[in-house]
């Protein structure tokens, strides 16, 4: 199989930004689910409301949205421009990692996390919902699962690069034997006349 080796260093860059991206996310939801969370816990209402507030707010910069939104722009961009190899596994590992983000994360979190980021967010502290315990407990859990799921993610495209690893190592093999091979019949065929008019 031939690729252009200009398209081959694109497609790996995307695919080596694609797995520091997802693992930079994995890391920010799993940060959320392991330490931040079990902290709100700890918090009454009325403070709960203002750092969830607070914490929502803060987090809607430029930076984070191109880590929030790169992953599977990234991934389509690899195997985009490794259109030829969608045979093989690692295509499709890496194929699924951008397909389990742009599900799991980015739509789950614009049906989800943002509605109730938006009802937490028109709380007034001093006259708190009844519900807004419950609001927190489905807000971890939803963030939970976006761990869960950015960690899956990120395990996909690690192992796309490691099968993409071992498949270009196979294919440099096989293409070496073929040289090897193709010498050997040459040379092979050159002794052969050569050997017959010294006879």
């Amino acid at each position: 199989m031939f690729f252009h080796p200009s398209t081959i260093r694109l497609s790996l860059a995307c695919h080596a930004l694609a797995i520091f991206w997802l693992g930079v996310m994995a890391g920010f939801f799993w940060t959320y689910s392991a330490n931040v969370n079990f902290a709100t816990l700890q918090m009454d209402g009325a403070t709960y409301a203002l750092v969830q507030s607070s914490l929502n707010r803060n987090v809607r910069h430029a930076m984070f949205f191109g880590f929030f939104f790169g992953p599977p722009l990234l991934c389509a961009l690899a195997v985009g421009t490794a259109w030829t190899a969608r045979r093989e596994g690692w295509w499709w590992c890496l194929l699924l990692a951008g397909v389990l983000y742009g599900l799991g994360i980015v739509v789950f979190t614009a049906q989800v996390n943002l509605p109730l980021n938006a009802y937490t967010e028109s709380w007034n502290p001093q006259g708190l919902p009844s519900d807004w315990a419950q609001t927190r407990s489905r807000w971890n859990a939803a963030n939970l699962w976006r761990t869960v799921a950015a960690a899956l993610a990120f395990g996909l495209a690690l192992a796309a690069l490691c099968a993409r690893a071992v498949t270009a190592a196979q294919s440099s093999a096989n293409s070496a034997l073929a040289a090897s091979s193709s010498a050997a019949t040459r040379c092979e065929s050159e002794r052969g006349p050569a050997a017959a008019s010294a006879r």
